[in-house]
């Protein structure tokens, strides 16, 4: 550690032989020479950043938080809203939580995922947020059929599960990466380099897809929940849901009859079932039908059965899982 003190030595008595006094004159020097470039190199930060983070982000859920985390590296603390193997639809605020939102430099949510994230939003973080479903361009809706009628008040709901499509969730990256710039103008430049090594990572994924699920002789995924739509969407592929866009939602007789009957006349051999929600209503197609069953995860949240240590890890899980239950060469 480099105390601050004057830029000029002090005068001191030593009795020494002359030997020793010429080597301290040649030593001496060089010591304060080193040591004053130390003290004066360490009073400014490096190019990238550098001390304690300069900006405190709260993301609603992990998607948002691990975009923010790789862009921000270590200039920007991020806390995410949604605790490790909860639910992210349906999360209830705590006034810490509250809290955390109305002291943040910036948040960063999806207006439409969690509505108590948007009304805590709204009561106390509105000028400081980010709602990403602009960049994320959420163009696929979703109307839910209960009891052979139409759901009135879920008409064209729109699909918020944008982060399946790697393309998607790096245009949002670019969308961060800009308001971050804006709250810390000093690693505008970090952050830039960290977006694009980001975005080249997601570029990769997307390639991987489409080249893993290119062969797949069974285009139609049978999901537990509609959240794979902007991935089917992306890589041509069909996605029939048991229930809707949250998990919550509960199928009715006709409703699992219907998707019965459809697994069996489109050959369906696997049904997909997946992380922080129960199986049980997956796994009764599956039994009515002679499908089995599989896990795909919807990166909503992280879980003690998440496989991968980040997105693109569980991403890449995804992949093998869908390959093989959609039997790809």
């Amino acid at each position: 550690m480099f105390l601050s003190r004057p830029c000029k030595s002090e005068n001191r008595s030593y009795n020494m032989t002359a030997v020793h006094r010429s080597t301290r004159l040649m030593i001496v020097p060089l010591l304060v020479g080193m040591w004053l470039l130390a003290a004066c190199s360490s009073a400014a930060p490096a190019a990238s950043g550098g001390g304690p983070p300069a900006a405190r982000v709260v993301a609603s859920f992990y998607p948002l938080e691990y975009i923010t985390a790789r862009i921000g590296a270590d200039r920007v603390r991020v806390e995410n809203l949604t605790p490790t193997g909860a639910e992210p639809h349906e999360i209830e605020l705590s006034a810490d939580n509250t809290a955390s939102l109305e002291d943040a430099d910036l948040v960063v949510y999806l207006s439409g995922f969690a509505p108590a994230v948007d009304a805590a939003v709204d009561d106390v973080a509105r000028n400081h947020a980010i709602d990403v479903s602009s960049a994320a361009r959420l163009d696929l809706t979703y109307t839910p059929i209960e009891g052979g009628q139409v759901a009135g008040d879920q008409r064209n709901a729109s699909d918020p599960h944008f982060w399946l499509d790697p393309t998607r969730l790096a245009d949002v990256a670019r969308a961060v990466e800009s308001r971050l710039a804006e709250v810390d103008p000093q690693d505008a430049a970090l952050f830039r380099t960290n977006t694009d090594a980001l975005v080249a990572d997601l570029t990769a994924l997307d390639a991987e897809y489409r080249d893993g699920l290119a062969s797949c002789t069974n285009r139609d995924i049978v999901t537990s929940h509609n959240a794979f739509g902007y991935l089917a969407e992306r890589y041509d592929m069909t996605q029939v849901g048991i229930t809707g866009l949250t998990p919550e939602d509960e199928p009715t007789p006709a409703d699992l009859a219907s998707v019965s009957a459809f697994v069996e006349q489109h050959h369906i051999t696997t049904i997909y079932t997946e992380t922080l929600v129960s199986p049980a209503i997956a796994d009764t197609v599956a039994e009515e039908t002679g499908a089995t069953t599989a896990v795909l995860d919807p990166l909503e949240g992280l879980s003690d059965a998440t496989k991968g240590s980040d997105y693109l890890g569980i991403m890449r899980a995804n992949l093998a899982e869908l390959r093989r239950g959609q039997r790809c060469s």
